[in-house]
């Protein structure tokens, strides 16, 4: 069984980088339990003007380093939480974590190899293999214009070190803003598509629905996953723990900042209490938000 390891809720409210020893983990198959750096390769290929096939040294010198904040997670976050269950893995709030990623844009990579002007996908494949005879390896592809954005990377190192085996060591795409069902690990191929990528994990996994749909609901449209919806969670006290006077907690934009965070309070109006919002730490990053509930809802169910 390939791990799934959430990040410990708590673990959100001592600060806005999640450490690596507590980054959740997410494999959909087997992966080598080791890397020889020295022959590692990635070939890069499809439509393009010169097939390459690029040492770990080479991509690392393909063009400038950058890095930035970025939440990476499962499009699945909280999936264990829904009534009605939802087939998949059964995911508490922890399938997300936050952290610094440095790396060279994917794009500087695609340019060495000369894009053909037809392309419209860039698709991606890790070192992971199908540990089921028959099951489609894992494959992920990104629109060449969201390929070719400024921080789209291939990522070297997460908080400051290279990247844990776990998630994703050596390399591994990162696409700020989006579910990391496309940050693909242990990355061994880029592949340039000409049209839409019909693979099982485009085709028919990772997809959601077009127009809102009810329990019960069969053959409706769909579309694969792509941005982050906005989120806000309170990390201030554990679920079902005395409310404290004052709460506090993380948003995230997705891809874009986060502008207000607003808590409801539930005094049968539905009273709204703006919050302060923290610094700005990278816009795909988490931001921490603190609300001081207001004297006249405190009474004794509040401490």
């Amino acid at each position: 069984h390939p791990p799934l390891l959430e990040t410990p809720f708590s673990v959100y409210d001592r600060g806005l980088l999640t450490p690596n020893d507590q980054h959740f983990v997410r494999w959909h198959w087997d992966f080598p339990t080791s890397i020889d750096v020295e022959r590692y390769r990635i070939a890069v290929y499809g439509a393009v003007q010169s097939p390459l096939t690029l040492s770990l040294d080479q991509v690392l010198r393909a063009g400038e380093h950058i890095e930035f904040n970025a939440v990476n997670q499962c499009a699945g976050n909280g999936r264990g939480l829904f009534e009605p269950r939802i087939a998949g893995a059964q995911w508490g709030p922890g399938a997300m974590a936050n952290a610094q990623w440095r790396g060279v844009r994917l794009r500087d990579v695609l340019d060495k190899a000369g894009v053909r002007t037809n392309a419209r996908f860039v698709r991606f494949k890790g070192l992971d293999r199908p540990a089921v005879e028959g099951a489609p390896q894992f494959i992920k592809s990104i629109p060449i214009d969201v390929a070719r954005l400024d921080d789209t990377i291939i990522a070297f190192a997460m908080n400051g070190t290279a990247l844990p085996l776990l998630n994703g060591f050596p390399l591994r795409i990162v696409v700020p803003g989006w579910y990391s069902t496309y940050w693909v690990k242990m990355l061994s191929d880029i592949e340039v598509l000409t049209r839409e990528d019909q693979n099982f994990w485009m085709a028919k996994a990772y997809r959601m629905p077009v127009a809102p749909v009810k329990p019960g609901d069969k053959n409706f449209a769909t579309k694969p996953i792509s941005t982050m919806a906005p989120r806000a969670w309170i990390t201030s006290h554990a679920d079902g723990a005395r409310v404290p006077k004052t709460v506090s907690g993380i948003a995230m934009g997705g891809d874009a900042g986060v502008a207000k965070v607003e808590l409801i309070v539930q005094d049968g109006d539905g009273h709204i209490v703006e919050a302060q919002l923290g610094p700005e730490e990278g816009k795909y990053g988490f931001r921490r938000w603190t609300v001081q509930i207001p004297e006249i809802y405190i009474d004794s169910r509040i401490g």
